[in-house]
């Protein structure tokens, strides 16, 4: 088939709506857009929201919105950091944080900054280095392929690379970051405000959530340099004004087959569903226990709540027999377009079956793989660092080439990073961790498998949890630094339970992490890169790719929508925040907000609905408008945006923002931030961004 032909059908493609997709910045649809909104971005527009915009490595997103490295983001985003900064005398989590000089602000020990700066197309060559082969060996070239690009790209530790997969491998791009490893944290609210409505509203609106946090990014122990940044906008965002996001979507699946999707729907979100509703009363008992276990365990607590819903709305989208019927008339259409294609029905050839086929073996797999490599047995943040250790002095003497792919010159900054963090460990929460997966563990594989016996032995979960957690000195940043400097030789001398445990679960791990890629992996690739270009050579148009946590930009507007015949407005207000205070948790706002009730006016607005299309991973990314100034920050979607993982339905498909004007007018009369809300309105003093 001709790949240049898939390539420009691709550059080519257009959305079904005006509002829907997630679309590369070498690919937005200007043209559609202007038709749709009476405006037309620039390429010079393009690229300063482009740089403005900003990755953190973890799964959110964020911006500069400062010339002096200032950058915002969601609260929920960086709970992690708060929590590495906060001990039993100063709960920065509780209380908020504000840093009133630069001076004052705190390194995030684990956080990462990345910005892209350059995108290039290496779909030739990765086409090229898998010519001919399937199976093992394409997933074996196209690895090392990939590796030998990235690091031939990644000529410092202030630069990132990634190749990215496309169009289910219909494209592959090298993209070039921009990395900061020194980000500081600068504001935060009480994690109540940020969370306010908790786990009930959560995915819901109307909302009244302050899910905002500023961070600097750091170069040469000063605060960076940061020319392009989003400047705030003059005027806040009105019903019906157009409206951007520029973010990275963690992932979408709309491009896949209904074998895919039934995979989902009765395979793996019932194994997460399951897993994440014991974790969560596991949790919320282990956190009722004592204040210091609940103050550990609370931001953890709420990552569960969030993703035990978003997956409970995501099996609810593909349980709707509507949904999957539609895909299965989709799928049949292709099908026959192909079948009418001789020269398309030999390149696709057994794709579909294929597929099937492999996804069948990982419902089979699935158990061991995700006990044994998912980790979903060894939920221990010291089993994590351990796991590391071993691995790193493992691959670290091989070729690059050969390496698994998280341990390749390119990745092993952001793995030291890691490794070398400065942040303390619950003990008591990583030994409840351990010991509830230990727990699953015997309960899924049972009792008799030889996995289990060899991992367990006589002890009981709990009683090799406390072993390992209280007798490894893995906690200690000066016994990684000696194991990760001393390789290999240090990793196989130490005595350390941890890491001796981690060794001994490591080969198996290994194996059913190979029979995945091989048998699993390898075919999924392959054949999804074989369905993109039968979709192209039939329809001559693929769309825009599906989200894979790399920036993306998309167009909506401010817009409420119906629900069970009533109407839902687009913003919510102040006002109506302190009306839905109770003095209950997770209703109950923070003292703060109570005594500067009065200074904002009611009507200010607070958070806001937009049509624009998101998914996980968009979490902080900036809402600009025509100008390319900051009107909001997206924080989370409705209920029916889950299903938009499969499909976007403009009627009701809503993002959830806090309004700029609410995030200015509590800067400065909440929590006395002034010095914060000044560096955003002095950095807005620029000329707008230009569009024609």
């Amino acid at each position: 088939m001709d790949r240049a032909l898939l390539a420009l059908g691709l550059l080519m493609a257009l959305p079904a709506a005006a509002d829907e997709g997630m679309w590369t910045y070498d690919a937005f649809p200007v043209e559609t857009v202007s038709k749709a909104h009476g405006f037309t971005p620039t390429q010079e527009w393009l690229d300063k929201v482009r740089l403005g915009s900003v990755r953190l490595a973890g799964g959110c997103s964020a911006s500069f919105v400062s010339p002096e490295g200032l950058v915002m983001t969601n609260h929920h985003c960086i709970r992690g950091c708060i929590e590495d900064l906060s001990s039993p005398k100063e709960d920065l989590l509780a209380k908020g944080f504000l840093a009133r000089t630069p001076a004052q602000e705190r390194r995030c020990p684990k956080v990462e900054a990345n910005q892209l700066v350059k995108m290039t197309d290496v779909t030739a060559r990765m086409n090229a280095a898998t010519k001919g082969l399937t199976g093992a060996a394409f997933n074996t070239a196209l690895k090392k392929e990939m590796s030998a690009v990235e690091s031939a790209c990644a000529t410092s530790t202030d630069v990132r690379c990634d190749v990215v997969t496309l169009f289910n491998g219909g494209k592959y791009h090298l993209y070039e970051y921009r990395r900061f490893q020194d980000v500081r944290l600068v504001f935060a609210p009480e994690f109540s405000m940020a969370a306010f409505g908790g786990d009930p509203d959560n995915f819901n609106f109307p909302r009244f959530g302050y899910d905002v946090a500023f961070m600097r990014v750091w170069k040469d122990n000063a605060p960076a340099k940061s020319p392009d940044y989003l400047p705030w906008a003059k005027e806040g965002a009105k019903d019906g004004d157009l409206v951007f996001v520029s973010g990275h979507p963690g992932g979408t699946d709309r491009k896949a087959t209904v074998a895919e999707l039934e995979f989902q729907r009765d395979v793996n979100l019932p194994y997460m569903l399951m897993m994440l509703s014991e974790m969560r009363g596991k949790m919320k008992e282990f956190a009722a226990s004592s204040p210091e276990r609940y103050r550990t365990t609370r931001s953890k607590l709420r990552a569960v709540e969030n993703g035990l819903k978003a997956l409970r709305g995501r099996h609810q989208a593909l349980a709707d027999p509507s949904l999957l019927s539609q895909k299965r008339q989709e799928e049949a259409d292709l099908r026959q377009r192909v079948e009418a294609n001789p020269q398309v029905k030999a390149a696709t050839e057994g794709a579909w079956e294929e597929t099937a086929k492999a996804l069948d073996a990982y419902r089979r797999m699935l158990p061991d793989y995700r006990m044994k490599e998912g980790g979903d047995a060894f939920g221990s943040e010291l089993f994590g660092i351990a796991r590391q250790l071993v691995r790193v002095a493992e691959e670290q003497p091989k070729p690059n080439a050969e390496r698994l792919r998280e341990y390749t010159e390119a990745q092993l900054p952001s793995l030291r990073q890691q490794l070398l963090r400065s942040a303390p460990i619950a003990l008591d929460l990583d030994e409840a961790q351990l010991a509830f997966g230990l727990g699953r563990l015997r309960e899924t594989l049972g009792a008799d498998d030889p996995f289990v016996r060899q991992v367990l032995g006589t002890e009981s979960p709990e009683g090799l949890a406390r072993a390992l957690v209280r007798g490894t000195k893995l906690g200690d940043v000066k016994t990684r630094q000696a194991l990760l400097e001393g390789g290999k030789a240090a990793v196989e001398a130490s005595k350390d339970p941890m890491l001796l445990f981690a060794r001994k679960v490591d080969a198996e791990a290994r194996a059913v992490r190979k029979r995945y890629e091989d048998t699993v992996e390898a075919v999924l690739k392959r054949n999804g890169e074989r369905l993109a270009q039968a979709r192209l050579a039939v329809y001559g148009t693929s769309g825009y790719p599906d989200a894979t946590f790399t920036l993306r930009l998309n167009a909506g507007q401010v817009k409420g929508w119906e629900e069970n015949g009533r109407s839902v407005a687009a913003l919510t207000t102040f006002g109506g925040a302190y009306a839905r205070h109770t003095g209950k948790d997770p209703f109950k706002l923070p003292d703060s907000w109570l005594k500067a009730r009065g200074k904002v006016p009611d009507a200010t607005p607070f958070d806001m609905a937009t049509t624009n299309d998101i998914i996980g991973g968009n979490s902080g990314s900036p809402m600009v408008n025509r100008d390319g100034r900051v009107v909001g920050l997206v924080f989370d979607g409705n209920l029916h945006s889950l299903g938009g993982r499969y499909g976007y339905v403009p009627e009701t498909n809503r993002a959830v923002a806090v309004h700029g004007d609410g995030i200015l007018a509590a800067l400065e009369h909440v929590y006395g931030a002034g010095q914060v809300a000044r560096e955003l309105r002095a950095a807005s003093e620029v000329p707008a961004s230009p569009a024609r």
